[in-house]
């Protein structure tokens, strides 16, 4: 009886023993996996580089054209004939509208019957008075007659005149406001008139921005119609007052507009280029990390690598390959202007360093990384973002 409970209490013993060597041999293993090095992270770089960098005053205007009216009449009267059609191009001085003129023509005519009798009288009344055959009063009176009349005439072809509606200048003309048989008072609308072949854009700039304007200076516009596009301009005047309320000073440029693409009133959003050209560090806008502590980079550099333990499998790969160990550094930068998804860094970065581009969300100081394939800005050049 004894003999089987020492051998039951061997048994027991023997699997104890073997479940204890189980256990420990499984967390024996776990702390190796945690103090084995950790597998580099891939991440995407680039290299800062010293770029020649041309600075510019970012600013939104108004298209205007060079000349640009609201037709109107401006006497009252009826529409007798309209010679345009809507949005059609018409020259200077071509007639536009005509009001109804016969009562105006009627009263010329009789305007015009009275100085030709008053000419009459004055013309028989200078023969006469060199002879004294009449007064000295009676010839200025018929001279102050012949006058009038002659004014009254030259008054009635200017208010007949103003029955024609003519085009100041050449243009295109919208879309028509009044028809035949309307009777419109002075002052109504008839038709807007743009001359497209030239367009200002007006703008304001900061008070202390206007030592770097200068008239010639070049702009560069885009508009929303034409977001791939941009436009060249030169500023042609400005305005020599400062507005009191904002501290802004008006700026304007002038741009051709070939093809008449551009309409006066499109929202425009420019650059002022200045001519100063300096050579700047560059690096893409996706390197930049934004937090509320400051603007930072992630440098990539070599590292100390942790020395394996010997004989194991990290030792046998760390002895068959000679490759640099790279760590990341938080590197926190004052960034300049932003243009085409590249970022000027005033300071805290040199030309030729090495940047992360992708993976920063991952990463800290010291993370263990390894180099991958450049697929962001790849990707970036094939869709038009990354040009500049």
């Amino acid at each position: 009886m004894l003999r089987r409970m020492l051998l039951m209490l061997g048994a027991v013993i023997v699997v104890v023993l073997i479940l204890a060597a189980l256990k420990f041999n499984s967390i024996y293993s776990q702390i190796q996996q945690f103090k084995a090095p950790q597998p580099p992270i891939g991440v995407e770089v680039t290299e800062s580089s010293r770029q020649p960098w041309q600075s510019r005053l970012p600013a939104i205007g108004t298209l205007t054209a060079s000349q640009g009216i609201d037709l109107s009449v401006e006497i009252a009267g009826i529409i007798s004939n309209v010679q345009f059609r809507s949005g059609e191009k018409i020259r200077e001085g071509q007639p536009v509208v005509l009001l109804d003129s016969e009562i105006e023509q009627a009263s010329l005519a009789a305007a015009q019957a009275d100085l030709h009798l008053a000419k009459v009288e004055f013309e028989r009344a200078r023969s006469l008075v060199d002879r004294q055959a009449i007064s000295r009063s009676e010839f200025d009176r018929l001279n102050a007659e012949s006058q009038k009349a002659a004014a009254t005439v030259a008054q009635l072809k200017a208010s007949l005149a103003k029955k024609r509606i003519l085009a100041p200048f050449s243009g295109t003309i919208g879309i028509n406001q009044v028809d035949i048989g309307d009777f419109v008072a002075a002052g109504t609308p008839i038709a807007t008139l743009q001359n497209l072949s030239t367009l200002f854009v007006d703008f304001y700039l900061a008070e202390q921005q206007v030592p770097l304007l200068a008239i010639g200076q070049s702009v560069r516009v885009r508009v929303a119609a034409f977001p791939d596009e941009h436009f060249e301009g030169r500023i042609v005047a400005l305005n020599p007052k400062v507005e009191t309320t904002t501290r802004n000073v008006q700026v304007r440029a002038e741009l051709a507009n070939p093809g008449e693409r551009l309409l006066p009133g499109m929202f425009a959003d420019l650059q002022v280029l200045l001519p100063s050209e300096e050579p700047r560090v560059v690096v893409p806008e996706t390197a930049i990390t934004y937090t509320l502590y400051g603007n930072s980079v992630l440098v990539v550099k070599e590292g100390q690598a942790p020395e394996p333990e010997e004989g194991t499998e990290q030792d046998t790969e760390a002895s068959g390959r000679n490759e640099p160990y790279l760590v990341v550094e938080r590197r926190f930068v004052e960034t300049g202007e932003r243009r085409d998804g590249q970022v000027v860094i005033l300071e805290g970065l040199e030309a030729g360093e090495q940047v992360v581009i992708a993976g920063q969300l991952k990463l800290d100081t010291g993370a263990h990384v390894a180099i991958a394939e450049k697929r962001t800005l790849e990707l970036d050049t094939d869709n038009g973002s990354g040009a500049r």
